[in-house]
Order: structure tokens, then sequence, then C-alpha cells
């Protein structure tokens, strides 16, 4: 078990890929802080994963002391802190004009702000244990589509936290922090934002093969597979690093220009 005995708190763990994180962390041995805001989903994880393996907490990650309570819930339960994995985002669509100042706020809040506040709380037990921490971002950091400014906006600024304290954490603390850029992946979200937009009910199954070359496109297990690596002691001093998990090369593309847009 390649997670045996560490202690992870996973946020935004009660759907998507946090709760595939926080489920394949409990196969490789670990136990696990789940965490979101939807009580009902995060019980029905909670009963599949076991008491004996994980606790739930339900609360806003950007309200004021969250991170302190999230915290303060791992070493109550399990008496350590080995990892953090910063997970929970808000994905909203917008563009120059739809976005005001308090939508951006809101957005930077939840995306950047909130995993940089339990990053400083967890910073003492996270030191303790010489863990690691990794933020879970978005390819569109690099830039982002056109109708995901705030979004993209605040995952270029996690990526750029990430570079920045995965070298001084490391070197000062000991703590390790990387970044994972998923690609598009297949949530329960996002197969419901995508209807909201007014795609059909199976839009996944039939994408042009400039989206989707495998015919697919990612699963949030395959997210989880790669993020044991870097919550694992495997992955050794390596910190500071953003690792890109699509299918394709998505700095650089020169899709064709008659393909219909999808995303």
């Amino acid at each position: 078990m390649r997670l045996k005995d560490k202690v992870i708190i996973v946020t935004g763990s009660t759907t998507g890929i946090g709760k595939a994180i926080a489920t394949r962390c409990i196969q490789e041995g670990a136990r696990v802080v789940i965490h979101g805001l939807e009580e009902q989903w995060g019980k029905e994880v909670l009963s599949a994963l076991g008491n004996n393996n994980a606790v739930l907490h339900i609360e806003d990650i950007s309200q004021e002391g969250a991170a302190e309570r999230i915290v303060d819930v791992a070493i109550k339960s399990f008496g350590k802190l080995d990892a953090v994995v910063n997970n929970a985002a808000m994905v909203v669509s917008s563009n120059i004009h739809t976005t005001d100042r308090a939508f951006l706020q809101k957005v930077l809040a939840i995306n950047t702000i909130a995993p940089f506040e339990l990053i400083k709380v967890a910073l003492p037990e996270l030191s303790k244990q010489k863990g690691c921490v990794l933020n879970i971002g978005s390819v569109n950091a690099w830039s982002g589509e056109p109708n995901l400014l705030a979004y993209s906006m605040s995952k270029g600024a996690l990526m750029t936290m990430t570079r920045n304290l995965g070298d001084t954490l490391h070197r000062e603390n000991g703590v390790r922090v990387n970044q994972i850029n998923p690609g598009w992946v297949l949530t329960e979200t996002e197969k419901q934002r995508k209807k909201d937009h007014g795609l059909a009910e199976d839009w996944y199954k039939d994408l042009p093969d400039v989206y989707a070359p495998a015919g697919r496109i990612l699963w949030p297990e395959e997210i989880a597979a790669a993020a044991v690596y870097w919550l694992a002691d495997e992955s050794g001093p390596i910190s500071g690093q953003v690792v890109d998990l699509e299918q394709h090369p998505f700095i650089g593309r020169n899709p064709p220009k008659d393909t219909s847009t999808i995303k």
C-alpha cells in the first residue's frame, strides 16, 4: 500500500475528482478527511469508504476559520496530518463582460485563497511529518477558454503559488508542494453542466476528435491514480512541479478551424 497510515485532507471530495482521490487514497492505506458542501453526498461517500477510514466535514472552504476547523478535524480524528489535497473549486462560466469585481473575488476566494489558507494552517502539522501538498489545478491555468475567464485566472494564480511554495516550504519546512492540471474530466457535475448548456443527455459519447483523440474524455479515477504518486513517498524530494494531465498537447496546439466547439 503506497499511502499506508498516512492522514490526508481532500477538499471537495463529496463528488467528482475529489471523491475519486479520497477513494484511491483509502485503497492505498490512508485515512482521509472528506470535505464538501453536499452533506447527503458526503454521507454516501463516508458510508462507502467506512467510518474507520474516513471522517466527514461539511463547510464552505472559503468561510473564515474553515481551514482551522478542517485541520482540527484531521488531528482530533487521526492524531496527525501527512498531506493536503486542495481540490475544492468553483467551476463557473464567465468572460470579461459577465465578470464583475464581486464575482471575481468569490471565485478567487474559493479557488486560490482558500487553498493558500489551508496550506498555511496545516503547515505546522505537515512539517512534523515532512508531508506534502497536492494542488488540483486545470489546464486552463495556461490561458483558458474564452468563457472561463475568472476560473482560468484563479487556476493560473494557484499554479504560481504551487511553484513558489514548492520551493520555499521544501527548503524551510521539508514540505513538498506540487500540482496536477487535469484536462477535460467526465465528473458528475461536468455531465450536468453541459446538459445545462443545452447539450444532449449523452453528449460525452460522441465528441469531436480534436477534444477526445481517444474517443472519450478523462475519468476521475485516472486523475486519482496520478495523485497517488505525488502523495506517496515514492515521489521523493520532487517539489514545485506542475504536471498537465490531458490526452493531447494543450499548449501550442492548432486544432482545425472547422471543428465545432463543445467545451
